[in-house]
């Protein structure tokens, strides 16, 4: 329970959590060929739409169902057919709730699951139980025990795995934490890479800043040398009006001085007009060149830099589905440490232990306590062999469990031998004992069935005394090792007594309850009876009577 808090602690500080959409998981399921995969993917798709679109999560539900049955795999099939019945229980389709969740026993069984032959047949008990069928339910519960012990376990060698695979769990928890410790360490040395990246960001945007300066600069260079060369082509058109200029003079030369000179003239105006182009050239060529050296750089140190970020952003990705992974894990095994835990105390008990380590007694001012004891315990058991006797024991006190828990308010406290002790009132707010004696008579009522069966089998037949008795208690967790939840106080004392002056079949209560109930039940009343070590006490026997009334 330590390690499940500290664990619990871990989820709620991380600061980044990964999760799959449900586009990706159907683009998933399209593209995988494994089987498993797909099993796998079609449950998780099914979970995932529960909430939002309950006819797509059956869909992909009664999928997985059908991969696991065909590909042999009785571990999923079973894990499929119970999410089938799950979904039809939402949408209150009894017929197809208990089909599958039958489905999901007999695969269970196959697989030898026994965690998940134990939630199957633990829903649909509760499921027989809320219908009064109580026979059902006590035959599916008798069915799984008898499977378990064929296959040779019993609760010692079940809590003895149990221990085992809680101290396995604790360890890889351990290591857990500290790979989300180290994860935590890398998510603040990607931070901290972060950080340095921005400053080489901006390092680049001044670099840019002087790369365009540059780049204006060329440009004024190229313009300068726009206008030499308008200028050269001026001196060129001058050039042509001073020829044109000496063609008035050729007239008056000889006709061979006139060719010579123009020949030479002709040659100069080629040659001057060879070297300005051939300058022109050579100035666009080394410009262009520049401003592509300059725009390859800035190209380069931009792809590099996208291969880095590129390259931390998949490890980043890669690192927080491992966590989400290792989370999911986590969470699932605290909620199973919290269920069994819940299985042996009251939720706030629990609540005080897993924050304290430990629980504070406290005192209730009314509380009513309900005794029962089987009439001729000891002269029916010698009729019995041991194996009956412990199964016909366990069939009746699995009854009274079944019926205890359709009211919230009440609290198995215990048993003892052959008698079941159970409270009402535990809590902060007062409450009637109405609940606790409409269970009392309902354990009345199953016990005639009971009764009636077993005259037609021929076998005996336990009969109980039901006693009630409403008054202060101290309850309170007492033990280190295999702790308990139990109540004590002259209020349980005087509650057996009562219980001891009942006869069978009926339901025994005291003046105080009968002040509480009275506008409620019908009761008759037995006058003032002898209680051991308690003088005479006011008695009532409630009357029996369909149970049609509410919770308090």
């Amino acid at each position: 329970m330590k390690y499940s808090v500290i664990g619990l602690l871990i989820l709620f500080s991380l600061n980044v959590i990964w999760a799959q959409s449900i586009p990706e998981l159907e683009k998933q399921l399209q593209e995988t060929t494994n089987v498993q995969e797909k099993i796998t993917l079609n449950q998780q798709l099914a979970n995932a739409y529960l909430a939002s679109d309950v006819e797509k999560a059956l869909s992909y539900a009664k999928a997985a169902a059908r991969e696991s049955a065909s590909s042999g795999n009785k571990v999923q099939a079973a894990a499929s057919n119970y999410l089938i019945a799950t979904i039809a229980e939402r949408k209150k389709d009894e017929g197809n709730f208990k089909l599958y969740m039958k489905n999901a026993i007999n695969f269970a069984k196959e697989a030898n699951d026994l965690d998940m032959l134990a939630r199957s047949t633990e829903k649909l008990s509760s499921y027989f139980a809320k219908k009064r069928e109580y026979d059902d339910a006590f035959r599916h519960t008798s069915d799984a025990f008898r499977f378990v012990n064929s296959k040779g376990y019993n609760m010692s060698d079940l809590e003895n795995k149990y221990n085992s695979q809680r101290s396995s769990l604790e360890r890889e928890k351990r290591t857990l934490e500290a790979q989300i410790s180290q994860i935590q360490g890398r998510l603040a040395d990607l931070s901290a890479e972060k950080n340095q990246l921005s400053t080489e960001k901006e390092k680049l945007a001044e670099s840019n800043e002087k790369l365009e300066e540059k780049n204006l600069m060329a440009e004024e260079v190229i313009t300068r040398k726009d206008e030499d060369i308008q200028t050269i082509s001026k001196a060129k058109v001058e050039a042509e009006d001073a020829a044109k200029a000496k063609e008035a003079e050729v007239k008056q030369l000889s006709r061979e001085k006139l060719e010579q000179e123009l020949v030479l003239a002709e040659k100069e105006a080629i040659i001057t007009a060879a070297q300005l182009e051939d300058e022109k050239r050579k100035n666009e060529v080394a410009a262009q060149t520049k401003f592509i050296q300059l725009s390859v750089l800035a190209a380069a140190f931009f792809f590099l830099l996208s291969l880095l970020l590129f390259g931390r952003f998949k490890a980043k990705q890669r690192g927080e589905r491992t966590l989400a992974e290792k989370n999911k894990i986590i969470e699932q095994e605290k909620l199973r440490n919290e269920e069994l835990l819940l299985n042996i105390l009251p939720k706030n008990i629990a609540d005080e232990l897993k924050a304290n380590g430990k629980a504070k007694a406290r005192r209730f001012d009314q509380v009513t306590v309900l005794f029962s004891d089987f009439v001729n315990f000891t002269k029916i058991a010698e009729q019995l062999s041991p194996e009956e006797l412990v199964e016909e024991l366990d069939k009746c006190f699995k009854a009274f469990d079944h019926i205890t828990k359709q009211y919230p308010d009440i609290e198995k406290i215990k048993t003892i031998g052959d008698a079941y002790m159970c409270a009402s009132g535990l809590s902060e707010r007062k409450a009637l004992p109405n609940n606790l004696v409409q269970a009392a008579l309902d354990m009345q009522s199953y016990l005639e069935e009971y009764k009636e069966l077993r005259i037609k089998q021929g076998k005996p037949y336990f009969e109980a005394r039901i006693g009630l008795h409403t008054g202060p208690v101290v309850a309170g967790v007492v033990g280190d090792v295999k702790f308990a939840y139990d109540i004590w106080g002259d209020t349980v004392n005087l509650a057996s007594r009562i219980e001891a002056n009942s006869e069978a079949g009926q339901v025994n209560i005291s003046q105080d309850t009968y002040n509480l109930i009275r506008y409620r039940y019908e009761c008759n009343y037995r006058g003032k009876m002898p209680a051991k070590n308690k003088g005479d006490l006011d008695m009532y026997y409630v009357n029996k009577k369909p149970s049609t009334v509410g919770a308090a």
